[in-house]
């Protein structure tokens, strides 16, 4: 099963593995990663489930849609190279080893 590291803004790590075919939200939240709220449960309408993926990653994923573009400039306005929501990204095989990090405002 791959795995995904969540790294919280104090630099704690989870490890954990997340079934191929749910999204990131899903994993960090049913793992219990502090930081991913999901409020919305995944509905891309609230933006607690914002990471960052680390940019060694980030060709490997697919474009962030319209919807979700929208979600994070509304929620955190310009955000940052990386700036995803979690409930965006299926977890495949190929991401094994994806590295996340947690804004501290959500931390």
């Amino acid at each position: 099963m791959p795995k995904v590291t969540y790294i919280e803004h104090d630099g704690s790590e989870h490890v954990i593995e997340v079934d191929a075919g749910s999204n990131l939200m899903e994993g960090a939240v049913n793992s219990g990663v502090p930081g991913i709220d999901a409020e919305c449960g995944g509905a891309c309408s609230c933006a607690t489930c914002h990471i960052y993926v680390d940019e060694a990653w980030l060709d490997k994923l697919p474009p962030c849609s319209d919807m979700e573009a929208a979600m994070l400039e509304c929620a955190v306005g310009e955000g940052q190279k990386g700036s995803r929501l979690a409930c965006q990204i299926t977890m495949e095989d190929v991401l094994n080893g994806l590295v996340l990090r947690i804004p501290e405002f959500q931390g």
